[in-house]
């Protein structure tokens, strides 16, 4: 399960003496505990905006006057809430400010929205769907087919504007999936033509797609 790792600083205490945070990165990393992470610039370079009334109010600054502020985030792939808690306590940051460890929303899968929407790919190359295809793709998408480049839906339409029926069938396919952004690589039969197909995928928001492609013939 994934956990969002909050890395609160606290201005009241001297982190002049704290560990570097670098070997805890590399350590949970290697173990493929933290899978991204990022530092935050400071408060005063915050903006904290709000709509009332139609009207769009900014405030420089964090949401409300506090010593604690937000320094950074990592996420975390965890069997269980008391491991990311053990890994946020290994987390330098803990000995001066705060960790706050959060469960990422269950309902949301990642690779089955992704495998759903290869197989819409399937269904809609079944059928010669050129529109249908091309939702599968975002609009700047960028194809290398055997090839031949294509960047973005208007190329790809005209590409594919007159595609026929093809019976496409994955043999093989794995995919990584990480928060906004996951890769595959699939071994798909198209007719009697066996293909290698490495492909990028981006989230949206609602939806999952695709925003690379690489496909070349397989040698074996």
């Amino acid at each position: 399960m994934k956990y969002m790792l909050l890395v609160c600083g606290d201005d009241t205490n001297d982190a002049s003496g704290m560990a570097p945070v670098e070997p805890w990165v590399e350590e949970l990393g290697d173990r493929r505990v933290r899978l991204h992470g990022h530092r935050l610039a400071l408060p005063a370079d915050a903006v904290t905006v709000r709509v009332r009334g139609g009207e769009v109010l900014r405030t420089d600054g964090p949401f409300a006057e506090t010593k604690e502020y937000v320094a950074g985030f990592d996420i975390l792939e965890c069997d269980s809430l008391e491991e990311a808690v053990q890994a946020a306590a290994q987390h330098p940051v803990a000995t001066v400010g705060a960790m706050e460890v959060r469960p990422f929303w269950e309902d949301e899968d990642g690779e089955a929205e992704i495998r759903r929407l290869d197989a819409a790919l399937t269904d809609a190359a079944r059928a010669g769907d050129v529109e249908r295809l091309l939702a599968c793709y975002a609009r700047d998408a960028q194809v290398v087919d055997r090839g031949r480049p294509h960047r973005g839906v208007e190329e790809l339409r005209k590409a594919w504007s007159a595609t026929a029926p093809v019976a496409r069938e994955v043999l093989e396919s794995a995919v990584h999936v990480d928060e906004s952004v996951a890769f595959g690589h699939a071994l798909v039969r198209t007719g009697d033509t066996l293909l290698r197909v490495t492909t990028g995928y981006r989230n949206v928001g609602p939806r999952w797609l695709i925003v690379h492609e690489h496909v070349t013939e397989a040698t074996s």
